[in-house]
């Protein structure tokens, strides 16, 4: 998942925020770092989620392009430096969403936002990624069942 400006990318599903940020999706099954280098190739970045509203964007965009009735994992910026410890206690437990320029910036979230599929590997010396991991609904009229995964 891309966070990108006002330019519409080709052949992806595209959503923007009234702040002016936009989100697009490409359905390529890629490694985190080429999915970050395939964002930068469009001038953006991996996303960012840092509010409960930016979620709603973003789950609705993906809920347009869900494929199936299999859980998906879509990479977003969101990464735990070497250096950096696993925190049972904080929403992203230790991770951070990195930055355009790809350092990884540490950033508040809100509790609702630490939610998890699968906790992530207790550890203090090892890079690790994660993404949005998707369910979509099962029951109709319900809405898809998401959480963060390494």
């Amino acid at each position: 998942v891309c966070a990108q400006g006002w330019l519409q990318p080709p052949q992806a599903a595209l959503r923007c925020h009234s702040a002016g940020a936009c989100f697009s999706v490409h359905l390529v099954n890629r490694s985190y770092a080429e999915a970050l280098s395939a964002c930068r190739s469009r001038q953006g970045s991996l996303a960012w989620v840092s509010s409960e509203q930016e979620l709603r964007l973003l789950l609705g965009l993906l809920a347009e392009v869900a494929v199936g009735p299999e859980p998906s994992l879509f990479w977003v910026g969101l990464r735990r430096n070497a250096s950096a410890c696993t925190y049972a206690d904080r929403p992203l437990r230790g991770f951070s969403w990195e930055s355009a320029g790809g350092d990884a910036v540490p950033q508040e979230v809100p509790a609702a936002l630490g939610r998890w599929a699968k906790e992530p590997m207790i550890s203090c010396s090892t890079t690790r990624c994660a993404g949005l991991h998707l369910t979509p609904a099962v029951a109709a009229g319900g809405g898809p069942n998401w959480g963060w995964k390494e």
